[in-house]
């Protein structure tokens, strides 16, 4: 079985490391101060080198450290990973492109003719992370007020729509959200490879709108005998429906020559949590979240409080923004730890470090070695379709 590693990249900015929790000194999602890089400040004038300099920096690191692809994310704080995507394709050979969206802001016919051209473009470079939305403020930034369950319905519409217009014969669509009249694309973009949908989210109306479209499942990391039940609940479904789903997994990483060194990172960290500000950022209406918030213990005496199975511990989320599991442990362990996930169902990866750059490196250079080349999906050249 093959196995597809793709690395994040950072499009909010990039921490200087756990040891400086959200103190970001690449791009300027804190603005321009002292010790800021991509770009600096030199002579009272940035010096030129911008953040996506940088980002294309960490994409030719991952690419040739061994991953598949790059996930970009996408936020309210975050550069466009559509405009981003587009640029970084001539900064890299065979490199995939995960870009995250959220279907109720592009109307899905606009959706099929930039992903198409991205195709074209990139030789199939492009790759689908489908977000429903979270809820919450972060929801309202787009003006966005509908409800959980119909967000993902609006998704799953969306995609129909998507597809229907794919291969360039005429497609009408009334629906609830969206509609066309013999909406086409171009013959020079019509049949394109499809991009692979990566899709998220744990309730119980994700789940049914994955079961349909989903390539990949993809979850934030859990205590792995939880992971093993969403995933079943997720087989189950998809059974019903005649389709048999891949699953991924999104995991931060902390790993060292020793269990030991790995720890003393996240030690450093922890010294500057905040735990308040983490449960404000966690407002919102969705239950992955809410799941995640479930399995931290509400009094912690010290860190490895939160280490919930060898070497999965929770507590990331208090020291940056984002998921709270992933794993922290030696070289060794932590590709234990991944094997283990693959004998669990497991078919693709996205790891993340702070700061990417030089984890990339890290992670690729001793941890993917340890699960053996042959197992990782190799890169094949793209084939551009337009002269």
């Amino acid at each position: 079985m093959s196995i597809d590693i793709y690395w994040r990249i950072g499009m909010e900015g990039d921490h200087a490391s756990l040891r400086t929790p959200r103190r970001y000194n690449r791009g300027h999602a804190n603005g321009y101060g002292p010790g800021n890089i991509a770009p600096a400040v030199r002579g009272g004038a940035l010096d030129g080198y911008s953040y996506i300099d940088h980002v294309a920096a960490v994409a030719k690191a991952s690419e040739s450290a061994g991953f598949l692809g790059g996930l970009l994310p996408s936020f309210p704080v975050t550069e466009d990973p559509w405009a981003f995507a587009a640029a970084l394709a001539r900064e890299t050979t065979t490199y995939r492109f995960m870009v995250a969206f959220q279907p109720g802001f592009l109307h899905p016919v606009q959706a099929a003719r930039m992903s198409a051209s991205l195709q074209r473009a990139t030789g199939g470079r492009l790759v689908y992370n489908i977000i429903s939305g979270g809820g919450g403020p972060a929801q309202l930034w787009w003006g966005d007020k509908v409800s959980h369950d119909d967000r993902y319905a609006r998704t799953s519409e969306f995609l129909d729509v998507l597809r229907g217009v794919w291969d360039g014969s005429p497609f009408t669509h009334e629906g609830r959200f969206f509609g066309t009249d013999a909406a086409t694309l171009p013959p020079g973009l019509a049949g394109q490879r499809f991009p692979q949908v990566y899709f998220s989210g744990s309730s119980g109306a994700a789940v049914r709108a994955a079961g349909r479209h989903a390539d990949y499942y993809l979850s934030w990391l859990e205590p792995y005998a939880d992971l093993r039940a969403k995933f079943d609940g997720v087989r189950a479904h998809a059974e019903t429906i005649g389709r048999t789903p891949k699953f991924a997994v999104r995991i931060d990483i902390v790993a060292r020559h020793t269990e030991e060194a790995a720890w003393a990172e996240i030690g450093k960290g922890w010294a500057f949590v905040d735990r308040d500000a983490a449960n404000r950022a966690a407002r919102g209406d969705s239950v992955g979240a809410a799941r995640i918030k479930g399995w931290v213990p509400e009094t912690i005496t010290g860190y490895r409080d939160l280490e919930v199975q060898p070497n999965v511990w929770c507590g990331f989320s208090l020291i940056r923004g984002g998921p709270a599991f992933g794993l922290v442990g030696s070289y060794e362990q932590v590709a234990q730890r991944l094997d283990e996930l693959i004998d669990l169902g497991v078919d693709a990866f996205i790891l993340a470090g702070n700061p990417h750059l030089e984890e990339a490196y890290r992670i690729g250079e001793e941890v993917l070695p340890l699960l053996g080349r042959t197992r990782l999906t190799t890169p094949t050249t793209p084939v551009l379709t337009h002269a």
